[in-house]
C-alpha cells in the first residue's frame, strides 16, 4: 500500500491576473501546505477549478509541483473526467510528470449506470502503475456510486481507496464494512471528517486545510490516539468555518477569496466562476476572523 497521507489538501489553482495558471505561486502554495499540516496535495479537482484547465495546463501544473516538493509530500492529480479515453491518456501524462497518484471523479454530466462507472474506472486502473483514489460527489456529477459499486472496485490493486462526499453515512460505513481490507475511505467533505473517522475512514481530502492545516491534522491525531473528546472540540471548534467555506457560495470560491484576504495571492476565477456577493464576502471574512490560522503568509 503506497502512503498518499491521511490529510490531503484539494488545493486552489492560482492564477496571474489576466487569468493565466501561475505555476509559481503554485508551487509556493503547495509548499506552505505542506508546511502547515497537509501530507500532499491534490492538484486538478472541483477546488481546483478542473473544467476551466486545459490538458496542457493540468500536465504543467502536475509536473511543477511535484518538482517543487519532491518526495516532501504527495501529489495526487485529478485526471478522470466524463471522457474514459480522455481520462486514461491524461492519467498516463501525469504519471509520466512524477504524481504519486491519480484521482478519478465519478463521470459527470452523462449519468452512466453503475455498470458504465465500474467499467470506467476499472480501465483507468488498468492504464496506470499509480495508485488510484476514486472520487463519488453526487452533488456535482448527478450520480451517486453505490456502495455495492465502490467494494466492487475496492478490489481492483490499484484502487486504493475512495474520496466520499456522498454526505450519506449508512453507505460510507458499509463500504468501509465490506470492501477489502486495505481500501481507504478518506471523507470528502471537511465537516464530516470526524464522524468518518468513527466509522473506521482513514482520514480527509480537504478544503479548510488552506487554512487551519496543522488543527485538522491535531483533529486526527488525536482520534487516532483515543482522545477523542480532544478530537470532538477541535471538529466543534472548526465546524462553522468548514460549513461557512462550503456553502457561503459554490466551492471554491470561498476559499480563493479568503486566500486573497488574508495575504496569499492566488488570483480571481475563471468563468462561469466569479467572486462572492457583498454580503458572501462579509459573512464569510466575519467567520475567518474568529480562527487562528496556520496558513505561512510569505
Amino acid at each position: 500500500m503506497v502512503e498518499l497521507g491521511r490529510l490531503l489538501t484539494a488545493m486552489v489553482t492560482p492564477f496571474t491576473a489576466e487569468g493565466a495558471v501561475d505555476y509559481k505561486q503554485a508551487q509556493q502554495l503547495a509548499l506552505a501546505l505542506l508546511r502547515s499540516g497537509s501530507d500532499g496535495v491534490i492538484l486538478s479537482g472541483t477546488t481546483g477549478e478542473v473544467p476551466t484547465l486545459s490538458y496542457e495546463e493540468k500536465v504543467r501544473l502536475f509536473t511543477e509541483v511535484k518538482q517543487a516538493i519532491g518526495d516532501s509530500g504527495a501529489v495526487v492529480a485529478g485526471t478522470g473526467n466524463y471522457n474514459t479515453a480522455e481520462s486514461e491518456e491524461l492519467s498516463r501524462e501525469a504519471e509520466k510528470a512524477g504524481v504519486d497518484g491519480l484521482l478519478f471523479t465519478v463521470p459527470y454530466y452523462s449519468k452512466p449506470t453503475q455498470e458504465g462507472i465500474f467499467r470506467h474506472f476499472e480501465r483507468l486502473a488498468k492504464a496506470t502503475r499509480l495508485p488510484c483514489i476514486l472520487y463519488n460527489i453526487p452533488g456535482r456529477t448527478g450520480v451517486n456510486m453505490t456502495a455495492e459499486t465502490t467494494i466492487r472496485l475496492s478490489h481492483i490493486p490499484s484502487i486504493v481507496g475512495v474520496k466520499e462526499a456522498s454526505g450519506n453515512l449508512e453507505q460510507i460505513a458499509q463500504i468501509i464494512d465490506q470492501s477489502r481490507n486495505e481500501f481507504r475511505v478518506w471523507s470528502g467533505n471537511d465537516q464530516e471528517t470526524l464522524p468518518i473517522l468513527s466509522l473506521g475512514g482513514y482520514g480527509v481530502i480537504c478544503v479548510v486545510s488552506h487554512l487551519v492545516g496543522l488543527q485538522m491534522r491535531q483533529l486526527i491525531d488525536e482520534f487516532l490516539a483515543g482522545r477523542t473528546a480532544e478530537a470532538a472540540q477541535i471538529h466543534r471548534r472548526l465546524l462553522p468555518l468548514m460549513v461557512t467555506l462550503m456553502t457561503a457560495a459554490s466551492n471554491p470560491i470561498p476559499i480563493k477569496y479568503v486566500l486573497n484576504q488574508v495575504g496569499f495571492p492566488v488570483g480571481g476565477m475563471r468563468l462561469p466562476l466569479c467572486e462572492p456577493g457583498e454580503a458572501a464576502a462579509a459573512k464569510i471574512m466575519e467567520e475567518v476572523r474568529r480562527h487562528r490560522l496556520d496558513l505561512p503568509i510569505p
